[in-house]
């Protein structure tokens, strides 16, 4: 009994060992709506930077102009080490900042009057984090082309934009708009989100546009010996100016492979809605890593080749049909971009969401059948070893079955509505209530939850909040089939489609044995392979 006490004991401070290293103070800074961001709603922010590939160093400021929303003094800014704020003003008065690690408070002399738009330049400069293994790894990459000139882009999803911006680094609050200035040397291009509104050719400067509401982590540079082409697109909103940005040499083939990208746009319109950014363009910038979703600014670095760097992840055969990254990506401005997680916890909505419109673009092009195989296959890159959605309050994700678990929760879905059309509806319904909006799964849950009528609470638990995949146990005896659930969150329910003499059926499991009589030779049933569940004959 001692061993056993002492081994309860011992495992009970190595976890608070774990959770002390896993969650800080500064991560509850960083992930959390602190009283010192709650009180004002971002309205503008001018990013204005010098970028000096040489040397890799960033300097320059960020204007943030803000709604007062309750009267306050302090207000905090995030900018991550080793980049250092300089000074921060407001209406040209130096004011005071008290540092804690990344999150910087600064302290306002002015009046916060509740209604009133204010201002604070913050200057700073330094070497920012440079990334290691964009995107996963993020920060600046610093890179040279074929050609031995400078290739440079910023990716920071999850670490933050503050890791090469000051800002108010937390995805619940939105800025509405954005001026981005980009001072690059001689020779070279600067891509950012949005339009170019104007490129000073004295200082090598461009001033890209964003008239859409942004999340941090969508805000991105892309330096590089760039060449332009482009195309209009007649889409549900009417012409969309599509525009590519490539190394000098890939234009050819950059021509042909981009062909997916109006493929894209026509499938994902029909599916999801209008492309929600149609005022800022919709651009795929080549770039020195795999690529992002920086929104109306998509990251491509797929190496010209169809599939995952040329592989299939659903070993279907479908996956090759397609340039993975230009249509995953570009399927975050419907999730990710449009529709935003307030918590980093809710990432799922991001990633599972987007994950399954990889097989809604073969749905669209290629038939639902391909779309089947398709979600299906990657059903082998599915680990349920830790719940997909993460821990509210520390910016901390969920598991890494995001992906492909979350498309299938999806696929799993639209069995259960049975009916494409209605399917569609919601899809596109997302789009649309949540606009230009962040949100929370439970939002999520609650709007598919009154489309489809049902309480699925327990479906989502079930998938989201747990590693348990439901257990169909059934056996037959002449006409009749007796089944129930196993391994499942409490009441969990999931009509499942069977096939009995090849015609489709339906029954309604759920914890308890039930048993149905369904005419037909049963010795011949089969279940619909599109639910994601496990079964088990008796």
């Amino acid at each position: 009994m001692k061993n056993i006490a002492f081994l309860i004991l011992a495992l009970l401070c190595f976890s608070s060992v774990i959770y002390a290293q896993t969650f800080t103070e500064q991560d509850t800074l960083r992930g959390s709506i602190t009283p010192e961001r709650t009180w004002w709603d971002l309205n503008y922010y001018h990013l204005d930077i010098d970028v000096n590939p040489d040397d890799k160093f960033i300097s320059g400021s960020n204007t943030i102009r803000y709604k007062v929303l309750e009267s306050h003094q302090i207000l905090q800014i995030d900018l991550q080490q080793p980049l250092v704020i300089e000074k921060v003003t407001q209406d040209g008065k130096e004011l005071e900042i008290e540092h804690n690690g990344n999150a910087h408070f600064i302290q306002l002399q002015k009046q916060q009057k509740k209604g009133a738009f204010n201002e604070i330049v913050v200057t700073y400069s330094g070497h920012p984090k440079e990334a290691i293994n964009a995107p996963w790894d993020g920060g600046f990459s610093w890179k040279k082309d074929e050609n031995g000139k400078h290739f440079v882009a910023t990716s920071c999803q999850g670490l933050g934009a503050s890791v090469w911006w000051p800002n108010k680094d937390h995805m619940y609050d939105e800025v509405d708009s954005m001026l981005i200035s980009v001072k690059v040397p001689k020779g070279l291009t600067n891509v950012a989100n949005g339009r170019l509104r104007k490129l000073d050719t004295a200082t090598n400067t461009s001033h890209w546009f964003v008239s859409n509401p942004i999340n941090n982590y969508g805000v991105n540079v892309n330096i590089g010996d760039y060449v332009h082409f482009g195309e209009k697109y007649q889409g549900e909103k009417g012409i969309l100016d599509m525009d590519y940005y490539v190394l000098k040499g890939n234009e050819e083939k950059a021509k042909e492979h981009f062909k997916d990208a109006p493929k894209m746009m026509e499938a994902f319109e029909y599916w999801f809605g209008p492309y929600p950014f149609y005022e800022d363009s919709f651009k795929l910038v080549e770039v020195p890593y795999l690529g992002m979703e920086h929104q109306s600014s998509i990251t491509y670095g797929n190496k010209y080749m169809k599939g995952y760097l040329g592989r299939d992840l659903s070993e279907s055969g479908w996956g090759l049909k397609f340039d993975y990254i230009i249509i995953h990506e570009a399927g975050h401005e419907w999730f990710a971009n449009n529709i935003t997680y307030k918590d980093a916890a809710d990432m799922w909505i991001h990633e599972g969401f987007t994950c399954y419109s990889e097989s809604l673009f073969l749905d669209y092009h290629y038939g639902t059948e391909a779309a089947n195989a398709y979600v299906q296959g990657i059903r082998k890159n599915i680990k349920n070893d830790r719940p997909i959605v993460g821990i509210y309050g520390v910016n901390y994700e969920g598991g890494g079955d995001m992906y492909s678990k979350g498309s299938n929760i999806l696929h799993t879905l639209r069995q259960v509505v049975d009916n494409d059309d209605k399917w569609r509806d919601i899809l596109r319904g997302l789009n649309k209530e949540f606009y230009h909006k962040t949100v929370t799964t439970d939002q999520i849950e609650h709007y598919i939850s009154m489309q489809m009528k049902r309480d699925l609470r327990p479906f989502f638990d079930q998938y989201l909040r747990s590693t348990k995949i439901p257990v169909l146990e059934y056996s037959t005896k002449g006409e009749k089939i007796t089944y129930r659930f196993t391994n499942t969150a409490e009441g969990f329910t999931l009509p499942v489609r069977i096939y009995v003499d090849e015609k489709p059926k339906w029954i309604k499991p759920s914890n308890n044995w039930q048993t149905q009589r369904i005419k037909g030779d049963l010795e011949t049933i089969t279940i619909d392979s599109n639910f994601y569940i496990d079964t088990k004959s008796n």
